[in-house]
């Protein structure tokens, strides 16, 4: 338990560096965009349900392996076949993901990645969760925030 707390703590703190996936359409409400992005998902869902399979991967052969102690007393361990793991696979969900993707885009939506803004950058911005999506330059990074919002930001260069 006190492990899984660990990772997940590890895992928000990764996500705080990780760059921002969104679908994107400039001049659409971030709600809206979320209302959508629900709506095409429960849509996928629908079309290519969850189809979990169980799964094993192939045995594992460890060799022979020989012990011997400090006065040359040998022991030969023989070879043993260790059992593949068991897991679980949902087999849609790749079409289910394009399925979501499809319907965005039939909405007029293009999904983007979005680096993180530099310290830099984040320091200069006012801390204004972005409300409406802004159209998007080669330089536009995105802020996140500890409550799960975020900011698109696109810096202006510097005059010459």
């Amino acid at each position: 338990m006190k492990m899984r707390l660990i990772l997940a703590v590890f895992a928000l703190g990764l996500s705080a560096c990780a760059p921002l996936s969104i679908y994107h359409r400039p001049g659409v409400s971030v709600p809206q965009m979320q209302m959508d992005r629900t709506e095409c998902e429960v849509s996928a869902l629908r079309d290519a349900p969850v189809a979990t399979r169980i799964r094993q991967n192939p045995p594992i052969f460890e060799p022979p392996r020989q012990f011997c102690n400090a006065r040359g007393d040998c022991v030969i361990r023989p070879g043993y076949w260790r059992q593949g793991a068991v897991y679980t696979e949902d087999v849609n969900l790749g079409l289910r993901s394009r399925l979501q993707n499809i319907c965005m885009g039939k909405r007029g939506y293009q999904q983007v990645t979005l680096p993180r803004c530099s310290a830099t950058v984040a320091a200069a911005a006012p801390r204004t969760p972005t409300r409406t999506l802004p159209a998007l330059a080669p330089e536009s990074c995105a802020i996140r925030y500890d409550d799960g919002s975020w900011q698109i930001v696109t810096p202006v260069p510097p005059q010459q």
